[in-house]
């Protein structure tokens, strides 16, 4: 069973069990019906908050500028 996380008045798993029916805190369910809180998304079945994934693409940005 993984983790939990309450964000407000929503209890979400921080990664997703890739069950075939979705369980009541799945953060892809959740995200899929605009239930997830403002600040928060799923990247590869796991919840991040917005800000931690912008800053993950600009360094993998950084990486292909350096590498060209």
């Amino acid at each position: 069973m993984s983790k939990k996380v309450r964000v407000g008045k929503v209890t979400i798993k921080q990664k997703c069990c890739v069950s075939k029916k979705r369980c009541s805190s799945c953060p892809i369910r959740l995200l899929a019906e605009g239930r997830m809180p403002k600040g928060y998304t799923v990247h590869k079945r796991k919840l991040v908050t917005v800000s931690a994934k912008k800053a993950k693409k600009a360094k993998a940005a950084a990486r292909r500028l350096d590498a060209a």
